[in-house]
């Protein structure tokens, strides 16, 4: 599965030539209540089995979670789903918060 840093993210969202991707947040409700990156969907892990069927297979999805431990998981079963343009985002909004937007509230 692809990774993405959080600079690279920062950088891709920024390029205004560039196609947006989908930012899949596979989070709890309540961790994406407290925090999440702009743009970004909701859909928790525990929703994908039933869920995936909804997401685009022409889209780029970069998949985030806390740390980037959940995001790969959920990509390697995006994946396996058919899927083939997902993207894991390492270190997850940890990292964001940390790297790219340090007035994001952490947990």
């Amino acid at each position: 599965m692809q990774q993405i840093s959080v600079i690279q993210l920062k950088q891709w969202l920024a390029d205004a030539q560039r196609a947006r991707p989908l930012l899949l947040d596979v989070r709890e409700p309540w961790e994406f209540a407290t925090c999440h990156i702009p743009g970004s969907v909701s859909l928790p892990m525990r929703a994908l089995p039933a869920r995936h069927p909804e997401l685009s297979r022409e889209a780029e999805i970069v998949v985030i979670c806390h740390h980037g431990s959940r995001s790969l998981q959920s990509g390697l079963f995006l994946e396996q789903m058919g899927l083939d343009r997902v993207i894991n985002l390492q270190g997850g909004v940890a990292a964001w918060a940390h790297e790219v937007d340090p007035s994001m509230p952490s947990y």
